[in-house]
């Protein structure tokens, strides 16, 4: 063997200087101790953690970053975006104003919560940051209108909600961080099921590391990611790691921006490094794909982070992560001058174009009566090709997984479909706490595909004929909607707030009501937009863009 290199260290995922704009929340709690050898200690109470946290789960649900913000409006703002492009965008903004008032959540998935600290060696608590943390999440979504989507197993197979959206994933490093020993840095995160549901891993060889061989690999991969996770994405694609789950961290923590002050190219040191050139073609590869922002056109993703990672010679990881139009997290520190929290947009109606509605739409926008019978409005339908902008006006039935599970039960033991799914079409969504005086909480809608596995069952039984949600459908959804006369529907992806302020005017429990917001509930909507993604004929929207096509290699 040769002999060993001479020793060298360097953080695998160096960082730059902290370019954050913060916002003082607090300077109580806080305190500055003499220490042994001249050293100072910054001492933190308990209480500290638990109101930077629970004001940081506050602000996440109702605000966004000005640079995602500035994002969207460039895609309205941009001649070769599509018409649907703009029209999400701007449905998108409108939701971040209505959210921004602090009511109601930007979308009714307010996720888990996940908490990333990292503690100087001159910081001193009681040893209880972690319980003091999850008291935090525990106040901020106890006391605001967001939805608890915690699952405790009670044996294998029984599962019951929590009612506080406990648990936290907290993670606690013994780090100086940004090379500060009195500093206590913390990245904030609440993560949806849709968003985090589209995280993958996959193990390659040496053989990928080629540019040709890695577009077309991201060309075929990125294009499973679908749109059910609400796009326009931050994407996060991460080649190397030290193993498959340092990989797949990475990548989620590079799609919050977490990591954009890394190195940017790399060195014996073995350091991660971001790779701005492949950046550019990964996001141009992603602008001809078709997709677009969920129905067609350039902006399936606002921006993209490459991370390249050292890797053992026998694996190759290779990590892909999004985060979705709830762009969701936010930087915290706790320091001997108080406790600040990463100052995100609370006007965000700065950003709304001087534009009306008249001005966006170059497409007809079909107006559908939900009151008429259900063979009448597919009929309706029926007249309209894939992609056709729709406006729902009418009673929809909501009922997502664990109803869809009961219904399937009642089905196999012989009883008829319930009337409510034959006469109505259905919306697969789950609603955030209702705040007082309106007629629901945030309201948008859940991934469809996880309902897939019931349409043929329900469809032959005569439910289920037009179905609304959000992403892209399985091949069986498309041929039993061709056998049997189905609709599916794609609503955006998104916007929670805005659907709860001005399309939904009254909501009751139809069935189920044990299930909290997994029941059956009947609303009415009021131009409710949505798109045809599925028709009665076969045909599918996404079959299409969903189909790898890359025949040239990297320039």
């Amino acid at each position: 063997m040769s002999s060993a290199a001479a020793f060298s260290f360097a953080p695998l995922l160096p960082t730059g200087a902290d370019q954050t704009e913060y916002r003082l929340v607090s300077d109580e709690g806080v305190d500055v101790v003499n220490g042994p050898g001249g050293r100072r200690f910054l001492t933190v109470e308990p209480a500290v953690l638990t109101q930077l946290t629970a004001e940081a789960m506050h602000d996440i649900a109702h605000f966004l970053r000005p640079a995602h913000l500035t994002q969207l409006r460039s895609i309205i703002d941009d001649p070769a975006a599509s018409p649907n492009d703009r029209f999400v965008a701007l449905d998108l903004l409108r939701n971040a104003n209505i959210a921004a008032g602090g009511v109601l959540p930007m979308c009714q998935d307010t996720g888990t919560a996940i908490v990333m600290g990292k503690r100087g060696r001159h910081v001193l608590t009681d040893g209880t940051d972690e319980e003091a943390i999850a008291r935090g999440v525990y106040e901020a979504y106890t006391r605001l209108n967001l939805r608890y989507s915690q699952l405790a197993p009670l044996t294998m197979w029984e599962e019951r909600n929590t009612g506080s959206n406990l648990p936290a994933q907290i993670e606690l490093y013994a780090e100086d961080p940004g090379g500060q020993p009195d500093a206590y840095k913390f990245l904030f995160m609440a993560k949806g099921g849709g968003s985090a549901n589209k995280s993958y891993v996959y193990q390659e060889t040496k053989a990928l590391l080629n540019p040709d061989r890695m577009m077309r690999f991201l060309d075929e991969k990125l294009r499973l990611i679908g749109t059910s996770a609400c796009p326009p994405y931050h994407l996060a694609v991460v080649i190397g790691g030290t193993s498959a789950e340092y990989a797949l961290k990475t990548a989620k923590l590079a799609s919050a921006k977490y990591l954009d002050g890394m190195p940017t190219e790399g060195s014996m040191l073995a350091h991660g490094f971001r790779d701005l050139d492949l950046e550019a073609e990964i996001l141009e590869l992603t602008r001809q794909f078709g997709i677009g922002a969920q129905f067609g056109g350039r902006y399936f993703c606002h921006d993209v982070r490459v991370i390249r990672l050292p890797r053992h010679g026998a694996s190759c990881p290779v990590a892909i992560a999004v985060s979705c139009s709830a762009d969701r997290q936010a930087l915290a520190k706790v320091t001997p001058s108080g406790v600040w929290l990463e100052r995100l947009e609370t006007d965000p109606a700065r950003f709304l174009p001087d534009v009306t509605d008249a001005h966006l739409e170059t497409e007809e926008v079909v107006r559908i009566d939900l009151n008429r019978p259900m063979d009448e409005i597919r009929a309706e339908l029926a007249k309209y090709p894939v992609k056709t902008r729709l406006s729902l006006s009418g009673p929809l039935v909501v009922a997502r997984d664990i109803a869809h599970a009961k219904i399937a039960e009642r089905l196999d033991a012989g009883e008829p479909m319930p009337a409510y799914l034959r006469d109505h079409a259905v919306y697969y969504a789950g609603p955030a706490k209702t705040p007082e005086g309106y007629a629901s909480g945030s309201f948008g809608p859940t991934t469809a595909g996880r309902m897939d596995a019931y349409v043929a069952k329900f469809q032959a039984a005569g439910g289920s004929h037009v179905m609304l949600a959000k992403g892209n459908r399985s091949r069986g959804v498309t041929e039993s909607c061709h056998q049997h006369g189905g609709f599916y529907l794609g609503s955006i992806g998104g916007p929670a707030a805005r659907l709860a302020q001005d399309c939904i005017k009254h909501v009751e429990v139809l069935e189920y009501p044990e299930l909290g917001m997994e029941a059956v509930w009947k609303i009415e909507v009021e131009d409710f937009p949505a798109f045809i993604v599925v028709d009665d004929k076969g045909n599918d929207f996404f079959a299409e863009v969903t189909k790898p096509v890359l025949t040239v290699g990297r320039r």
